[in-house]
């Protein structure tokens, strides 16, 4: 159990800011206000417009000893003593809350274990801290439906979880005997679906019906899948009722609204990052073989959270705002520091590392950060240059630890920015999806008379030549070290095809129509056939 929950229970989270930390009151909605999870408090957060207000205690005890002041006619009312043993009880149970709270910090304080300077000890960010942009703003009429029909959608998709966990073999973490076989997908979804996740290794895996025949749950049936595949339920004796709970937090922190960067793709990056690890290495072995269990679940981990809670619009939109976040964050990684603390978070919350040693956990929770860092983009020439100097000395040893954690953000890297890698057809699909959150923050920014970002005009930044660039200068660089990495392998070759194709078809397009033309005619040009992983048709 971590250090901070362990001395104030799950209710109570530290939060760190640019002014120090503060105590504040947990969010958990389905519990209901006198449930025990409320610890000693026994009151729910206060709330307005579905935001908790982290209130500071003195504050709340001012703001309370007023109401009551103003209900009952003031300190001297008639009704005062009719209520003077309630106020009393009341008041002596908020003075003992306080004391103990202000006691354990002068304690934590004197010990210097608040400092998130000191080794060991990760404050992290509670969930849903901070509200969006401001979703009036960007909300459209075609989103307005959406955002409505949000709470039907959460409980249609919690329906069919159960229904397809209910009963499940995995459910009591029991890894099945027969190889290749699922215990995940009930009658309503062994059909096609499964079919699906038979073939979960292929390149050309279509995450998107993927994603509609697990009725938006794609990202936790196949982390199920994944970790059952690998044995890690088994290794790490983890509770499927716990991982289910902390699976569903991830999934439903991404934002459906975002275009690109919501749970479709922290599916697709996963799937990429399982492609990645059956990678050959050393004659007939893979890259996983040659990871440890821990390697591989902190591997699947960092794919599958690398871009939760993620607002919409990138960093520079955050600093320019003045953001709380890049405040918090000093403008460095803001939103891949935010992922991880809130991943971290989840974690604690859900439980699911708590049985194991805190040492353990907290080493897992550090190296799952230096793996969702490193996917960030500005980070992306010191990667590159690293990579590209162990390739050239060929002292790449992935019998060390820290090697093997090295290509592990390497291979995080590369699912992150994998999009031109796939076939056209699903390519194409990414391009304009990550474009049109583009052209949101680009419309954001002229509704506010900010400066537009880079790449986020619509005027003036065609789709085409948005990838021509972030494939020129992002992509062809990365992948052609990783070619190098695997020797290189058939899955590599196939990448490589693929990204040369799409980068030439994006240049015709780029000169052959305008975005008006584009947006009229989409399929202007029929996508190339494909067959067998690794085979294109001509």
């Amino acid at each position: 159990m971590p250090v901070l929950e362990g001395l104030w229970g799950p209710d109570i989270r530290m939060r760190d800011s640019g002014l120090g930390v503060g105590v504040e009151v947990g969010v958990c909605p389905d519990e209901a206000p006198r449930s025990p999870i409320w610890g000693p408090l026994r009151m729910p957060p206060v709330t307005c417009g579905g935001l908790s207000l982290a209130l500071e205690l003195p504050s709340l005890i001012r703001q309370l000893r007023t109401a009551w002041r103003a209900r009952r006619g003031g300190p001297l009312g008639p009704e005062r003593s009719q209520a003077n043993t309630w106020v009393d009880t009341e008041r002596q149970e908020v003075e003992e809350v306080k004391h103990d709270i202000e006691d354990r910090s002068a304690q934590l304080e004197a010990d210097g274990r608040l400092n998130t300077g000191h080794a060991g000890v990760l404050l992290v960010e509670r969930r849903g801290s901070y509200p969006l942009i401001d979703l009036r703003i960007l909300k459209t009429n075609a989103q307005q439906g959406e955002v409505e029909s949000g709470t039907r959608r959460k409980v249609k998709r919690l329906l069919s979880f159960q229904r397809y966990c209910h009963a499940s073999r995995l459910l009591r973490g029991l890894v099945p005997h027969t190889p290749g076989s699922l215990h995940l997908l009930d009658d309503d979804y062994l059909g096609q679906a499964a079919h699906m996740l038979s073939k979960v290794g292929t390149w050309n895996f279509d995450i998107f019906l993927f994603d509609r025949l697990t009725n938006g749950n794609s990202l936790v049936t196949l982390m199920c899948h994944l970790f059952n595949v690998y044995g890690l339920i088994h290794h790490f004796q983890l509770d499927m009722v716990k991982l289910h709970r902390f699976l569903g937090m991830v999934q439903e922190d991404y934002h459906s609204q975002n275009p690109y960067h919501n749970a479709v793709h922290a599916a697709d990056v996963t799937q990429a990052m399982y492609c990645y690890l059956k990678e050959p290495k050393v004659m007939t072995n893979t890259l996983a073989e040659q990871l440890s269990p821990l390697d591989v679940f902190l591997g699947l981990m960092a794919a599958a959270a690398h871009d939760v809670d993620h607002p919409g619009v990138n960093q520079p939109f955050l600093i320019k705002t003045r953001h709380h976040l890049a405040s918090l964050y000093q403008n460095t990684s803001v939103l891949e520091s935010h992922h991880w603390r809130s991943t971290v978070g989840m974690l604690r919350e859900s439980g699911l590392l708590s049985h194991l040693p805190p040492d353990m956990s907290q080493d897992m929770e550090q190296q799952l950060g230096s793996l969702i860092l490193a996917t960030d983009i500005s980070r992306q020439n010191e990667f590159l240059l690293t990579f590209r100097e162990h390739l050239d000395n060929q002292d790449l040893d992935l019998q060390l630890a820290s090697h093997r954690h090295f290509i592990l953000q390497i291979a995080l890297k590369c699912a992150d920015v994998c999009n031109p890698c796939r076939v056209w057809e699903l390519s194409r699909q990414w391009s304009e999806r990550v474009c049109e959150e583009f052209y949101r923050q680009g419309d954001l920014e002229r509704k506010f008379d900010l400066e537009i970002s880079p790449l986020c005009n619509q005027q003036a930044d065609s789709v085409p030549a948005i990838q021509i660039g972030f494939i020129s200068y992002i992509v062809e660089p990365l992948f052609e070290e990783w070619h190098r990495f695997t020797e290189p392998s058939l899955l590599s070759r196939t990448m490589m095809g693929h990204l040369h194709k799409n980068k030439a078809r994006w240049s015709r397009l780029r000169y052959a129509h305008t975005p008006s033309d584009m947006q009229t005619h989409p399929h202007a040009e029929e996508p190339e056939g494909r067959g067998r992983e690794g085979e294109d048709i001509p």
